[in-house]
């Protein structure tokens, strides 16, 4: 997906920076410079009409009691991410922090590219509202300069006023005149003067929460309590297939019986993005969960009907097998450095492998539609919803223009709404009955309706020479991809040879270590594409890269006769392609090798443990070489060998990922990555059955519990680095580290995720 950060950072650099008065105060936006024109060439504008033209996309204003309004384009789903770019904002422009406000705007077509995933927010808005803030910071400065008669060189910015002296003006006062006017080429916006570390008062600092008093007080508005006069309720009852089905007859007799249950629709998506859905309307959603259940339809199902678990797994395994298939990434080595054909030494190899993985987030999919004014509005939350706009148009029959998303908070989002899959048939559904339809999904909806995180198989080689010394090493990675299905061909990554490959099942592969020759590939598991629909889930690819190459690293060390710290340690030499490089990977791969030392020394690597316990480690660069950020985690677990039920005592992760711009939020995203990466590894997964996720509900789909959760110990590296992302890198390193540590404790190595009691006591017999 980096093409979506390049045509968004091409947009800002286009553009110069405009301050102008506005309504009693005043506004700061991107303008459209437009070239100048020569006058002598028949048909130009002459250049007394040149000249910046402003276009309303405003990352903040500024009323005239000094209120500062901050427009957030991301989604809300826990992660205080208004938060976190308000305080890069208001920073630069010296704010009073109790005078910020947030708002998350709708999807007018001003704002631009809006999607909340990748863990990219705050590291892609970090430049953006730094330069947005210092302009305002110098155009503010200016104008109260102005306005006390002196001049702007004398004038200091601070907590929300202009001074000079003993004299201040407030920013608000400031506003009110309606003398604030600057324009910032797009050159002098590169140029300005961004405050050093030392003089932040917002960044990094404890602030309150922007958004929390309305999550605890219960005003905060979630898309499942969006709610419009005259609408109805709506369920859908599912078809036996995610593709391809198609209804052959419906029976509502039952259903009739229902009070409040009005009628059934058997939905026609020209998308197809629900194909063989029936929504249940109803006046009430009691009533359209009462008929949904009652309801009769019979279908013809599409294919994958019979797909199992087993059977995604074996395919995914003969594709890995198959030489031929598959993209190759462009790992830059030597090409002179030995590879397996001529490797002296010994090989070693193994496969790994994870199951199918359900997101469950707390909020049931939902989505309110109905048609106003010409306009389709759709209310729900949702995380990237530049991408289901042109879905929608193209289900309602209408133009992109003529489709309008109101965002809400999201009560858990993890990826799933990424895909916003779940707008449509409410869309459909307003559209056929010319009033406003509100759908929610039951649990058991929501589950069967999941783009789950594909099931994965992997292949893992390294060739010694007789010196021992690494000299090659392959990754080979097999799944669904996300990307391909969900975002179309045009979204997935390029190599130089012209493969295209999906980054998010394969990233995390392509490692920091020096190995020699490396070979990366990506295999897309067909069967896998045509049977669900692939998602996005909270660290997607190196989800399951992770725990193979972690686990691999791990057997390589032991094999090799070579404790594991240090044999990470040797192979993050920094040199070469894994030298880093500015402005995001600076250090290289010497940063991880710092997290790496720093976690197994406050975890006590080497220090004696009880029996049948150990610690085991594991590291990370989080999702994408271009934006790493540095983890590692030591887990310290004991195995019961009688009941194989594996007990994690302690996590101890330390994160570089550059400047923290929000400690509390910070803390909060590693230990739920942290959380769920453990989950994953010892509780979580399911398996498909004829078609269908086996678990529908959290009566047999067991995620981590709160008698389960172990003592943690997170700590950040202090850095003046770029900000990168912190939502999903813990997610990929305690798994991994886990499954080491079972290793260390009790000699049996697993190889697949979720590792269950009865793997471990399967491997105890074994061992």
């Amino acid at each position: 997906m980096s093409r979506l950060r390049t045509a968004a950072d091409q947009a800002f650099s286009r553009r110069g920076f405009l301050v102008a008065s506005a309504a009693g105060g005043v506004a700061f936006g991107f303008s459209r410079v437009i070239a100048a024109i020569d006058p002598a060439v028949p048909g130009s504008v002459p250049a007394a009409t040149t000249g910046p033209s402003f276009d309303p996309t405003l990352w903040f204003g500024i009323d005239s009691a000094g209120i500062i309004t901050v427009n957030i384009i991301r989604a809300e789903m826990g992660q205080h991410v208004g938060t976190a770019l308000a305080r890069i904002l208001a920073d630069e422009l010296e704010a009073d922090w109790d005078k910020v406000r947030i708002v998350h705007v709708d999807t007018d077509p001003k704002w631009g590219l809006m999607v909340t995933g990748g863990s990219w927010s705050v590291w892609q808005t970090y430049p953006v509202f730094s330069q947005a803030g210092a302009a305002g910071r110098i155009a503010l400065i200016e104008a109260g300069a102005k306005l006390m008669g002196v001049s702007a060189a004398s004038c200091t910015a601070r907590a929300g006023a202009v001074h000079a002296g003993g004299r201040s003006m407030s920013y608000g006062d400031i506003a009110k005149s309606g003398a604030v006017a600057r324009q910032f080429t797009a050159d002098e916006m590169k140029t300005l003067p961004i405050k050093p570390v030392k003089d932040r008062r917002l960044i990094g600092k404890p602030v309150h929460a922007l958004d929390m008093d309305a999550k605890i007080n219960g005003s905060g508005i979630y898309g499942i309590d969006a709610k419009v006069p005259g609408m109805v309720y709506a369920r859908p009852k599912m078809p036996p297939t995610r593709n391809g089905s198609k209804v052959v007859s419906v029976d509502d007799s039952a259903a009739k019986g229902v009070k409040g249950y009005l009628r059934y629709l058997v939905l026609d998506d020209p998308s197809d993005t629900v194909p063989g859905w029936v929504m249940v309307i109803a006046s009430s959603y009691y009533a359209a969960i009462k008929a949904t259940d009652l309801l009769k339809v019979t279908w013809t199902p599409g294919a994958g009907a019979d797909v199992s678990e087993k059977m995604l797994l074996d395919h995914g395994a003969a594709l890995v097998a198959k030489a031929d298939g598959g993209i190759k990434l462009d790992v830059a080595d030597d090409d002179t450095t030995p590879s397996f054909g001529n490797a002296a030494g010994k090989t070693l190899e193994q496969s790994y492998t994870t199951a199918t993985v359900l997101h469950f987030q707390l909020e049931p999919l939902n989505a309110l539609a109905f048609e106003k004014d010409g306009v389709f509005e759709i209310h729900a939350g949702n995380q990237w919803q530049s991408l289901i706009l042109p879905t929608l148009a193209k289900a309602l029959g209408v133009p992109e223009t003529k489709v309008v998303m109101r965002s809400y908070l999201l009560g858990g989002g993890f990826g799933r709404r990424l895909n916003g899959d779940y707008t449509v048939p409410a869309a459909l559904a307003a559209k056929a009955l010319k009033r406003p339809v509100k759908m929610i999904l039951t649990r058991e909806d929501d589950a069967r309706f999941d783009s789950v995180r594909s099931p994965s198989v992997q292949r893992v080689r390294m060739a010694f020479g007789d010196d021992g010394q690494i000299q090659a090493m392959e990754h080979h990675a097999c799944a669904g991809w996300p990307t391909q299905v969900l975002a179309g061909p045009t979204l997935l990554a390029k190599t130089k040879k012209g493969g295209q490959y999906d980054p998010f099942a394969i990233s995390g592969a392509d490692h920091w270590y020096d190995v020699g020759h490396q070979t990366v590939r990506a295999v897309a598991n067909d069967l896998a594409n045509t049977t669900f629909r692939p998602g996005w889930l909270r660290s997607v690819g190196p989800g399951w890269t992770n725990w193979a190459l972690e686990s691999f690293m791990d057997e390589a060390a032991h094999h090799t006769k070579t404790d594991p710290v240090a044999f990470r340690l040797k192979l993050l030499t920094g040199k070469g392609r894994n030298a880093g490089s500015a402005p995001n990977a600076v250090g290289g791969a010497l940063r991880q090798a710092e997290v790496v030392r720093r976690a197994a020394a406050k975890a006590g690597w080497g220090t004696t443990l009880p029996a049948d316990t150990a610690l085991g480690i594991a590291t990370s660069f989080g999702q994408e070489r271009d934006m790493p950020t540095w983890s590692a985690c030591v887990a310290q677990v004991h195995v019961d060998r009688a009941t194989g039920f594996v007990r994690v005592q302690k996590l101890t992760l330390v994160v570089d990922a550059g400047t923290i711009v929000d400690p509390d939020g910070a803390l909060a995203q590693v230990q739920g990555a942290a959380l769920w990466g453990l989950s994953m590894a010892l509780h979580e997964g399911t398996g498909f059955e004829a078609g269908q996720v086996k678990d529908t509900n959290l009566n047999t789909y067991l995620p981590l519990r709160i008698a389960d959760v172990p003592e943690m110990d997170i700590s950040f590296v202090e850095s003046a680095e770029v900000p990168v992302g912190l939502g999903e890198p813990a997610t990929t390193v305690v798994g991994p580290a886990i499954g080491n540590a079972i290793f260390a404790a009790v000699g049996v190595r697993l190889r697949h995720i979720p590792i269950t009691p009865a793997a471990v006591k399967a491997g105890l017999k074994g061992a």
